[in-house]
């Protein structure tokens, strides 16, 4: 027991600092909430030991500095997670707040997603959001993107092209555990499906892509300008396996409202002529 309390250094007569006075017992007290700042042992008859205790003020600022650094790694997490995450800096401008309101339905689905984005994860479940070209389904999928990282969770927003592009260059050991992870991500997002070029390698790697995430039981997004039509009618085997996979683990969701980009290009160059035109 001796042993125990001879690494202590402090001792009773340790001079106070401004903030702080000794009890009538001698004991070493905050000025602020009076707790006390030290804790007297008793070695042996009339041999005390003291140390270091935390007053209330002490461990409520202890408190504060640990709840801001876990608030600054979160940060940084989330900062991480966007910058690996999105793979074209455009997309963190895909927001909610950002919405001009051409598709409010399909908003109001993806925010409903993102509600509930921890009982869909659980069953796996997705969304495929599928229409003609420039209806704005890559940027509702890019707000889901989004609100997803600001609440922590990791997601990859891609092109499925671009990852058979990345596989091209791998060998097969390489091809199998580039695939593999993907699935560390708690969701991914795969643009434009049906864009790629359609060869025997591109279907293969296509649907390992798929089926890997089909198999982990972790949800994914998909947008195409494929309809249901084509893909439910899918003559070719390749095809039809990696169609089936997704609408299996899909919600399907129609976005076909209108054409929005020749709106948005006629915003962006109204803005341009307000600043350059007198």
């Amino acid at each position: 027991m001796m042993e125990f309390f001879e690494k202590f250094e402090i001792k009773s007569n340790r001079v106070p600092k401004e903030d702080e006075y000794r009890d009538a017992q001698g004991i070493l007290c905050c000025k602020v909430c009076n707790g006390p700042r030290e804790t007297p042992f008793q070695v042996s008859l009339g041999n005390w030991k003291y140390v270091r205790a935390q007053c209330t003020c002490q461990a409520e600022k202890q408190r504060r500095e640990a709840e801001a650094r876990k608030a600054r790694e979160q940060r940084d997490t989330i900062a991480r997670n966007r910058h690996i995450g999105l793979t074209d800096p455009a997309m963190r401008e895909q927001t909610f707040d950002n919405d001009k309101g051409y598709n409010p339905r399909e908003m109001q689905i993806a925010r409903k997603y993102v509600e509930n984005w921890e009982e869909l994860k659980k069953k796996g479940s997705g969304l495929l959001f599928w229409g003609d070209v420039g209806t704005g389904k890559s940027y509702i999928a890019g707000c889901i993107a989004n609100a997803l990282l600001d609440k922590g969770v990791s997601v990859l927003d891609t092109r499925l092209s671009m990852l058979i592009n990345q596989l091209s260059a791998l060998d097969f050991r390489e091809k199998n555990e580039f695939i593999h992870s993907l699935n560390g991500y708690e969701l991914l997002i795969l643009d434009d499906l049906g864009i790629e070029r359609d060869s025997e390698y591109v279907r293969e790697q296509s649907f390992n892509i798929i089926d890997s995430r089909y198999l982990s039981g972790l949800p994914m997004i998909i947008t195409t300008n494929l309809s249901l039509d084509d893909m439910k009618g899918e003559v070719n085997l390749a095809k039809r396996r990696l169609y089936d996979r997704i609408l299996e683990k899909t919600v399907a969701v129609c976005v076909n409202n209108q054409n929005i980009r020749p709106l948005l290009r006629e915003d962006t160059m109204a803005h341009a002529r307000s600043l350059l035109l007198p």
